[in-house]
């Protein structure tokens, strides 16, 4: 639910002020400043060790920075409780846990309990919900370990529907699934934002990005570009941040000669 700021204004989703994040002596972030509008379904793009995945983790408060502050709805990261999900990437989960797929999804609803209470009759259903949102019903009762890629990811997608949070972060969705979990993921952000949720994903793809996303945050450390996807991918600047010529770049230059 969006909020009204002491001027009048609608407070952001999501604020980034200033922030530079370090790894001892190396930085990962350097003085990043943005804000995120409700209701939007936001790609963070950018090479390979770039910070993108740091600046997710900062949207969470995973991680402290040395500089700025990251707020959620004008409060602070760090004050911010359930009005965040978060899907991880796959390599970051212990597949061999001995946990059942709708377990995983009602994981969800334990920051609405205190740690000694047990999920209610009203949890589970939510859980069931999210699964059916995502097409894993029918593997309920799976070991997680069983599924494969594609099926996991979309576990992890129904684990943070469940939360019912506002702001949903998403590292990677979209790397190593199949076609079909693609779809049924791309379907369920789009049904996100329309429901007003706040999405942010951080993706590789520059080939899909302008189909799947309202606005880019181009990171390369620094923030080179936050925008529509037209703005972004653009062939010069993205030569700048990738230092080198992609082959998705002659599309681009292309579909920028027909327009």
């Amino acid at each position: 639910m969006s909020q009204i700021n002491q001027s009048g204004r609608k407070t952001s989703a999501i604020e980034v002020e200033d922030l530079t994040v370090s790894y001892g002596p190396v930085p990962a972030l350097l003085d990043i400043s943005l804000a995120i509008e409700e209701g939007k379904l936001v790609g963070i793009i950018g090479p390979n060790g770039s910070g993108k995945s740091t600046l997710m983790k900062s949207m969470l408060g995973f991680v402290k920075p040395d500089v700025g502050a990251v707020r959620i709805f004008g409060t602070d990261v760090s004050n911010v409780k359930g009005r965040v999900a978060y899907v991880p990437q796959r390599g970051a989960v212990d597949w061999d846990f001995p946990i059942t797929v709708r377990e995983v999804a009602a994981m969800g609803r334990y920051s609405y309990r205190r740690w000694w209470q047990d999920l209610t009759a009203k949890d589970y259903k939510l859980a069931d919900d999210a699964l059916e949102k995502v097409r894993m019903s029918d593997y309920r009762g799976r070991q997680i370990g069983q599924l494969s890629g594609g099926q996991q990811q979309r576990v992890f997608m129904a684990r943070a529907l469940a939360q019912d949070a506002d702001i949903l972060l998403l590292d990677e969705p979209f790397a190593g699934v199949d076609a079909a979990t693609e779809r049924a993921i791309l379907d369920v952000l789009e049904d996100l934002k329309n429901d007003g949720k706040t999405v942010v994903v951080v993706h590789h793809d520059l080939a899909t990005a302008a189909e799947y996303f309202d606005l880019l945050i181009l990171l390369k450390q620094r923030l080179f570009g936050f925008g529509p996807p037209k703005m972004i991918l653009n062939p010069k600047l993205l030569g700048d941040v990738y230092e080198g010529t992609l082959r998705v770049f002659a599309e681009l230059e292309k579909q920028g000669a027909e327009d």
